[in-house]
């Protein structure tokens, strides 16, 4: 389960329990930053709302499938990018839609930890949450790895703004499986921005996954063991989300926190420590109309720029 707690000179920060075998269906794209998002509406309760289907409910149909493929922007991917991402889909062993999330968040926070998850997780390594290593391999392309043994590779095949499709391999080393399983992933994330008439900013975003499996299981414990991984998905991604929603209000009102633990971050570049601290800096100024003078530091980005 999940619980809050008060840490330190930062601030409100999330604490998990994390079930791990599946979360790197996720891990990449979110965090990113990957967290950002909570709901932009309220639902009804009278009883025709209650019967329809949640739009915004993990699923693995085919309808959601088709629809995911459909949204890859293939015309903008290179040569290498589009056989990757075509090799994937011809043979994905599993498909999920994972739930919709919103979350009250500063957009270019959202858009920073997105392109920058090992900023994510030296957070996590910082605070205790995680042991996860993630480290930055060049531009696009990153190297995950987990005491268990578990080794990916992943790189952003095209990102702006809305859209961000993130190609990975690797080796799964774990309790589910009593061996290695070696094979790729595909994951298409969707965000959307609203700028809401309270000043605040909400994020929307949609994970689509496929996963390629070399090494198959036999087809009766793969099918037993799709649910329990598509719902420990469903969880990372939740609490991955939550995370950046609690990081952005956390600046909110103790921006200078942030930025001590900015400073703590040996795992990264040291202009992705300045950024955060700037970033930290820009959503206290937004959130209180504070001076110059009373906040250090300043976000470059506008909603269009990309968040490197």
């Amino acid at each position: 389960m999940t619980t809050l707690h008060q840490s330190g000179a930062y601030g409100h920060c999330w604490s998990y329990s994390w079930p791990g075998a599946v979360r790197r269906y996720v891990i990449l794209a979110a965090i990113g930053a990957s967290c950002l998002l909570g709901g932009l509406g309220s639902a009804r309760a009278d009883s025709f709302l209650r019967r329809q289907p949640d739009p915004r409910a993990a699923t693995t149909s085919e309808a959601a499938r088709r629809d995911a493929i459909a949204s890859i922007p293939f015309e903008h991917l290179d040569r290498d990018g589009r056989a990757k991402v075509t090799e994937v889909l011809h043979d994905a062993a599993a498909f999920r839609r994972l739930p919709t999330q919103v979350i009250d968040c500063d957009p270019h926070l959202f858009l920073f930890l997105v392109r920058h998850p090992d900023v994510a997780v030296n957070i996590w390594q910082v605070l205790e949450i995680s042991n996860l290593e993630l480290r930055q391999i060049d531009s696009n392309r990153f190297e995950l790895k987990e005491p268990t043994g578990t080794r990916l590779q992943a790189e952003f095949l095209y990102q702006n703004p809305e859209i961000h499709v993130v190609y990975g391999e690797g080796v799964y080393v774990g309790p589910i499986m009593g061996r290695p399983v070696h094979g790729r992933f595909l994951l298409v994330l969707r965000t959307g921005y609203v700028h809401e008439t309270n000043g605040r900013h909400y994020v929307t975003a949609r994970l689509d996954s496929f996963v390629q499996m070399h090494d198959r299981a036999p087809e009766l414990i793969t099918k037993l063991l799709q649910p329990l991984a598509g719902r420990t998905a469903d969880f990372n991604f939740t609490q991955i989300v939550a995370f950046a929603g609690s990081l952005s209000r956390t600046a909110e009102v103790n921006h200078r926190g942030v930025q001590r633990l900015a400073g703590q971050l040996a795992g990264v570049q040291p202009e992705l420590r300045v950024k955060l601290a700037e970033l930290a800096a820009d959503i206290a100024r937004n959130t209180h109309g504070q001076s110059a003078s009373n906040v250090t530091g300043t976000s470059v980005l506008t909603s269009h720029e990309s968040a490197h």
